[in-house]
Order: structure tokens, then C-alpha cells, then sequence
């Protein structure tokens, strides 16, 4: 289901539509990465394409996380 979120980047509301599934994922990266969601956000706003809506990018960013996750293969066990 498309939910309609709303969050705040750079001191501006704004929202996006995005389904449970990518939001999850989305707030999982932030979690890995140890940093606010808003400015894991604010990032993938700064590096899309103009012609690319903030939804839209969020989508492709999560993709292509997990993407370069399952080629890295799973983590390795340390002794």
C-alpha cells in the first residue's frame, strides 16, 4: 500500500508517497548508516535527477542498496 508520509529535510516540510515496504527498507539503511532518516532524505534529494521525483528517487536508492547488497554476498562470520 502507497502511504503519504511527511517529514522534514534542510528545515522545509515536504512528503512523499511511497509503499510500506520501501519506507521500511529506507529507515533500515539510516539505521545501518547511523544517521537521521531526514538527512539520509536530504541526501538522496541532493543526488537525483531533476526530472526524477523525491518518491521516485527514494525507490531507486533502496533498490540499488539492495542490489549492491545481494552481490556482496552474506556477511561473513567472525571468529
Amino acid at each position: 500500500m502507497i502511504v503519504k508520509r511527511s517529514l522534514s529535510i534542510r528545515g522545509h516540510r515536504t512528503s512523499i508517497s511511497i509503499e510500506d515496504e520501501f519506507w521500511a527498507a529506507l529507515k533500515a539503511i539510516a539505521a545501518r548508516g547511523r544517521q537521521p532518516l531526514a538527512t539520509l532524505v536530504a541526501s538522496i534529494d541532493d543526488g537525483r535527477a531533476p526530472d526524477r521525483n523525491l518518491s521516485s528517487a527514494i525507490r531507486v536508492f533502496v533498490l540499488r542498496d539492495a542490489l549492491e547488497r545481494a552481490a556482496e554476498g552474506p556477511p561473513q562470520e567472525t571468529v
